[in-house]
């Protein structure tokens, strides 16, 4: 992966708290695993930065590497990276996932 493509990946984990790379946008998913993932922060109300990799390839391959993970959507909380699909899913349902909002201090919409 180039600088320029790491330096944007970076700058989008530094400057959102909650930052979600996926296939499509938060109102307009292009894949299901994106559309579920993004249901779950609606569903929590949790503020949070879409970045659509399919607008860039260097992007989407880019995040891959960045995370050493091999599917989108990614989940990064405060400069963390989370899971993707499977793992957002399960953490949601066993209530794991609001409580690392909460220990991390993310606020929910009110």
């Amino acid at each position: 992966m180039d600088d320029q493509t790491k330096n944007l990946i970076q700058n989008h984990i530094n400057e959102n708290e909650v930052c979600l790379f996926m296939k499509g946008t938060p109102d307009a998913p292009q894949c299901g695993f994106s559309m579920a993932v993004s249901n779950i922060l609606k569903i929590l109300e949790v503020n949070y930065k879409g970045i659509n990799v399919l607008e860039d390839q260097s992007l989407r391959e880019g995040i891959k590497a960045f995370s050493d993970w091999p599917t989108i959507p990614q989940l990064y909380i405060k400069k963390e990276f989370v899971g993707g699909c499977d793992i957002i899913k399960e953490m949601y349902e066993n209530g794991e996932l609001k409580k690392v909002f909460e220990g991390k201090g993310i606020n929910f919409k009110k």
